[in-house]
């Protein structure tokens, strides 16, 4: 199976020092949603692991956050693609959790959801939680610098970091 995990916020769509709390503040990355749709459409799976601690915060609910994934699902879908599992974080940084980045639950759910082995996959994301995460699993980290990004980029980044422009320099380098 060829399985690559992206976290949303800052990957996918633009991110916010403060949060994507409603559809219409939830503004996809164009360049993004035509990556994941050539990615499916060449056969891989792809699936996102999101922290979404806004919703212990009281600052949106869970219909708000579906209302989100659906739409991705449906601009993917457009563009004659599939999204796979979204899994997201809903606690807050304190609670303890197992599955806020950077600790590995949503990435363990995953492939446990896709029975797959996690060495080597390649996990998305824009900030140092992702890059850890990814590493806790044997997972490959990849930053992109969109998002938070160029941010993360300014502190070293774990040693084999790949790093690309944004998604869909990504998927061109999956794909060549």
């Amino acid at each position: 199976m060829k399985l690559l995990i992206l976290d949303r916020d800052g990957v996918i769509n633009q991110d916010s020092d403060a949060y994507i709390k409603s559809l219409d503040e939830w503004i996809p990355i164009p360049s993004a949603i035509t990556a994941i749709a050539r990615l499916s459409k060449a056969g891989w799976t792809v699936a996102v692991a999101t922290n979404q601690s806004g919703i212990a915060r009281g600052y949106y609910d869970l219909a708000t956050l579906e209302s989100m994934h659906q739409r991705l699902r449906e601009l993917v879908e457009e563009q004659g693609g599939e999204l796979g599992l979204v899994v997201y974080c809903p606690h807050g940084p304190d609670e303890g959790c197992d599955c806020r980045k950077p600790k590995p639950g949503m990435l363990l759910q995953i492939a446990h959801h896709y029975s797959a082995d996690l060495r080597g996959i390649w996990f998305v994301g824009d900030s140092r939680g992702d890059l850890d995460a990814a590493l806790a699993v044997d997972c490959q980290p990849v930053l992109v610098k969109t998002g938070k990004g160029e941010r993360t980029l300014t502190k070293p980044l774990p040693e084999g970091t790949l790093v690309f422009d944004d998604l869909a320099a990504v998927a061109d380098q999956l794909l060549s």
